[in-house]
């Protein structure tokens, strides 16, 4: 009997287990921190900027095996996560991009990870904020 449950619960857990390993993989092909982005393209890249930016974006181009995925964009200051943002795609090749708002107080290392659904680290892009 113990045999049968068994047999059972492999019968509908594989699948399962099939289908998270299908996973799209997911690619970034280009990141950057930009002060704006105009036709879905990023504007004036950069890894230092003065106090008084006001706000970044974090521009990031993917590709992938599916046409949609979901991807977040983490804000860390300082090694601190200061914004989470998700971001949806919604072809195999996708530009997207999120904003943070900076305080002029907020001087020094920062960094944006590209995250995807489940967590791991796509992509890293580091900058710094001058006094």
């Amino acid at each position: 009997m113990k045999t049968k449950t068994f047999f059972s619960l492999a019968v509908i857990f594989l699948p399962v287990l099939a289908l998270a390993q299908d996973n799209p993989a997911l690619t970034v092909e280009d990141i950057r921190i930009c002060t704006s982005v105009q036709d879905r393209q990023p504007v004036g890249s950069d890894t230092s900027f003065s106090r008084d930016i006001g706000h970044l974006y974090c521009f990031t181009k993917l590709s992938g095996d599916q046409d949609y995925a979901t991807i977040y964009h983490a804000w860390y200051y300082n090694d601190k996560e200061m914004l989470r943002v998700e971001l949806n795609t919604k072809a195999k090749t996708w530009r997207t991009w999120s904003t943070k708002s900076i305080s002029d107080s907020w001087t020094g290392n920062w960094r944006v990870d590209v995250l995807s659904s489940d967590g791991n680290v796509l992509g890293s892009i580091e900058f710094t904020i001058r006094e």
